[in-house]
């Protein structure tokens, strides 16, 4: 898998370190030279000394057959711009972008097009998730990332079509605590059936997140 990151500070280091560990190809892109000369020398990684929303900068660090493209500088109006380029002009597969305000989160992720998260540890487990950016939605963080209130909208021929609550195994940690359904919204018990189109609304610790996401992207 072919990672692009933007943004050489804090988080985009500890995800570089992290996907480098699970053996990935990953491209980060700095423009601090110092910034770019010190993550050179910390990780094996190709390091670009340049700036993430310039079309050129991206090219060279081959955004067009990126796998995953991560937006996590220190200006959410830089990640934006960035992620925007990825994912309209290079069709990068999936684009995750940092709100470092979270009062931000929704403004991102409707003008990026992109999943737009404010966790260290969702990032990192929503790189190897195949769920569609549009259908999933971070509400809000708990517990300095540790949990999550997400939202997600099952799809078409979802597994979980006509299934009550009561027969979904869900992961240690997770609690379904809302569904909408034609715009109306729902607060389920263990009887209650759900359906292909339902938005669920669900509460999950960071243990179990990336096994929720496989629950609820499941396909017949």
């Amino acid at each position: 898998m072919r990672i692009v990151i933007v943004g050489g500070g804090k988080l985009g280091h500890q995800i570089a370190r992290n996907m480098l560990d699970r053996k990935y190809d990953v491209r980060l892109i700095e423009k601090d030279k110092l910034k770019c000369m010190r993550l050179a020398n910390e990780l094996d990684a190709e390091v670009l000394c340049g700036d993430g929303t310039e079309i050129e900068v991206l090219d060279d660090a081959g955004t067009k057959n990126a796998d995953c493209f991560i937006a996590v500088t220190g200006s959410d109006q830089d990640n934006l711009v960035a992620s925007q380029l990825a994912k309209k002009e290079f069709r990068a597969a999936k684009v995750i972008i940092r709100a470092n305000d979270p009062r931000n989160l929704e403004a991102l992720r409707t003008l990026g097009s992109a999943i737009a998260v404010s966790s260290t540890e969702i990032i990192t487990n929503l790189i190897e998730q195949e769920v569609d950016a549009a259908e999933l939605h971070l509400l809000a963080t708990l517990n300095k990332g540790k949990a999550a209130i997400c939202a997600m909208t099952l799809p078409e021929g979802s597994a979980l079509d006509g299934v009550s609550l009561k027969d979904i195994t869900l992961p240690r940690g997770s609690l379904i605590i809302s569904l909408v359904r034609n715009d109306t919204m729902v607060i389920p018990n263990g009887y209650t059936i759900v359906q292909s189109g339902d938005e669920i609304v669900a509460v999950c610790e960071d243990e179990g997140q990336k096994e929720l996401m496989k629950i609820l992207s499941a396909k017949r």
